[in-house]
């Protein structure tokens, strides 16, 4: 991340936290606002965490992570004896 991304970001994690302290005040200490201050705390480890990662690059897909799928139909012999969900049940082949 940029230096601008990270500014950014903190100001946000700290206008979460200025909003979260205005809900204490009014809520007491609730559940529900025990769970949204825990959740600002984990943005800002996580955002400390970017931060401090040496050589921090987004992850990219890339060409050999990707399966070809053919378009031909599978061999009926691969769904021989499958059940059919939803069809009904299992059925044996009865000879």
């Amino acid at each position: 991340m940029s230096t601008t991304e990270i500014a950014e970001l903190r100001r946000a994690i700290g206008q979460l936290r200025q909003c979260v302290g205005a809900l204490r005040s009014r809520y007491g200490d609730a559940a529900a606002v025990r769970r949204l201050a825990n959740d600002v705390e984990r943005l800002d480890i996580d955002a400390t965490d970017l931060d401090t990662t040496p050589n921090a690059v987004p992850a990219q897909a890339k060409a050999t992570d990707r399966v070809q799928i053919p378009d031909t139909p599978y061999d009926p012999a691969l769904w021989q004896g499958a059940d059919d969900e939803g069809v009904g049940g299992y059925k044996r082949d009865q000879r």
